[in-house]
């Protein structure tokens, strides 16, 4: 009787859940690593439930096989889920350390393979532990203007783009895997964040596995590899992971191909996403936002569903709710003035509503007493005009931006100045698309936990007067890049 052979066809289906990589792999020791010891126990746990104990059932004890062999092994096979499930249950009654836990996955009840789906729920799970972990860019999806649309003058080009296409999961995802599919082969994963409003997709490429010789299994950890993509609740943004390991440093990458260049990576998908999102007489493009953080929170508060999406620097105290009011209702408010704001911010909770509670004069002794006295300060520990004057400015430009209860800190702003000392003033009238072409005169980076609440510091010392900065300076645009022209920043496409 003939033996049978097996055909190895090439296609364009994405790569399967169940695929697994080798427990013996190193790599995968250092992606479990990363996790701490309860975020392990849970997601040994998740394994276990519902659709990924399908696709990544644990390895068990077959019923015809010995227990002789099992026996002298350090972690023996269960007979059961149920019974493997209680062996991580009973490990979170007691401390011990993670290393244990680590073994006993790709030792024991894992020793046949890691899944592709069972690593990327643990990188995944990484992100939602780690929130900053990764660099984000946001991208902002508008729709593309027919000569229908252009008729309609009852709306404006941002009521369009505030339009939010509908986007079912499954339907996505397909779509996508479309799009990539005749370049390169892929592997997708799409779950909820646990901690913020997001729905994250994990897209894993690799080059075809039909090549000659097979990739090594270390080649499915790499994260040049691996490209994120977060979308907002109810949000036209949406945010790219920054690819920033050099592809060079894995010995196990390919020189040339397209799925190792991290650029390429991203351009690839990147344009993939407004394809997949597009139908029929509603087609998507991208935006550039000029935005991008170390942090998910702060794309969510500067590029989100939330109320300080378009109300930073000065009107941030409106969209935070620290004054009441709005500064374009024409109608009398009981808005608060700049000079009777910064008085209650002194006083603290005792200064509001003081003229219908009956206050001890005794009782704001201590307060005043106790209270740390600023620089421009006069005796009595009230501030002096100059000090009291650049607190006013201060606050007219920043808001809350960079204070105390400001929910969205950068950790880095580039600036790159496009004038050239040696060019005539009318050169300055080129467009603004053509500044990304152009190579910065002056370039300048400020990195840090919190940047704009370092520079409203120095503002507020008085190193720089804030009534002369620009808005891409005090956090009222919003942006982490900026090109300057003339003063003025430009905008740049891509």
């Amino acid at each position: 009787m003939a033996r049978s052979r097996t055909v190895r066809a090439p296609t364009t289906a994405s790569l399967p859940n169940n695929l697994r990589i080798p427990s013996t792999t190193l790599a995968l020791t250092k992606t479990l690593s990363k996790l701490s010891r309860p975020a392990l126990l849970d997601l040994a746990l998740s394994w276990l439930e519902g659709h990924s104990v399908e696709s990544s059932p644990p390895y068990l004890q077959p019923d015809d096989a010995g227990n002789n062999d099992e026996e002298t092994l350090p972690y023996p096979a269960a007979g059961t889920i149920a019974e493997v499930r209680q062996a991580y249950i009973d490990l979170q009654d007691r401390k011990g350390g993670k290393r244990e836990i680590i073994e006993r996955i790709l030792e024991g009840d894992w020793r046949h393979g890691i899944t592709l789906r069972q690593l990327a729920m643990a990188d995944l799970r990484y992100l939602d532990d780690r929130p900053a972990s990764l660099r984000w860019t946001a991208l902002e999806l508008s729709r593309l203007e027919t000569k229908s649309k252009k008729k309609d003058e009852g709306r404006s080009e941002s009521d369009w783009s505030a339009n939010i296409p509908r986007m079912q999961a499954a339907s996505f995802v397909k779509a996508l895997q479309s799009e990539i599919a005749p370049l390169v082969k892929a592997h997708y994963h799409l779950a909820r964040s646990s901690t913020l409003p997001l729905t994250i997709l994990r897209i894993f490429i690799i080059d075809s596995p039909y090549q000659t010789p097979r990739q090594q299994p270390e080649i499915f950890t790499d994260a040049t590899r691996i490209i994120y993509i977060a979308f907002p609740d109810s949000c036209p943004y949406f945010y790219t992971s920054s690819i920033t390991t050099s592809p060079a440093a894995n010995s196990s990458t390919t020189t040339g191909s397209i799925a190792t260049d991290p650029r390429t990576l991203q351009r690839l998908v990147r344009e993939a996403i407004p394809k997949a999102l597009s139908r029929p007489h509603e087609r998507f493009t991208l935006k550039p936002t000029a935005l991008a953080a170390k942090n998910l929170p702060t794309l969510l508060a500067l590029r989100g569903p939330g109320r300080s999406t378009s109300s930073n620097g000065a009107f941030s105290i409106f969209a935070d709710s620290v004054l009441e009011g709005s500064p374009l209702d024409p109608r009398p408010s009981n808005t608060v003035s700049a000079d009777e704001h910064m008085r209650g911010r002194d006083a603290g909770p005792l200064h509001e509503d003081k003229e219908n509670v009956d206050f001890p004069e005794d009782s704001m002794k201590p307060v005043r007493s106790n209270k740390k006295r600023q620089s421009g300060s006069t005796t009595d520990g009230t501030l002096s005009p100059d000090s009291k004057k650049r607190r006013l400015a201060v606050e007219s430009r920043f808001g809350t931006v960079g204070s105390s209860i400001a929910p969205a800190p950068l950790d880095r702003l580039d600036i790159r100045l496009l004038d050239n000392p040696n060019t005539n003033t009318g050169d300055e009238a080129d467009s603004d698309r053509n500044a990304a072409t152009l190579t910065p005169a002056v370039s300048l980076t400020f990195s840090g936990s919190d940047v704009i609440g370092g520079i409203r510091k120095l503002a507020e010392l008085g190193v720089v007067d804030p009534e002369r900065m620009p808005s891409w300076m005090t956090g009222e645009e919003a942006v982490s890049t900026a090109f300057v022209r003339a003063g003025k920043r430009v905008q740049v496409d891509g």
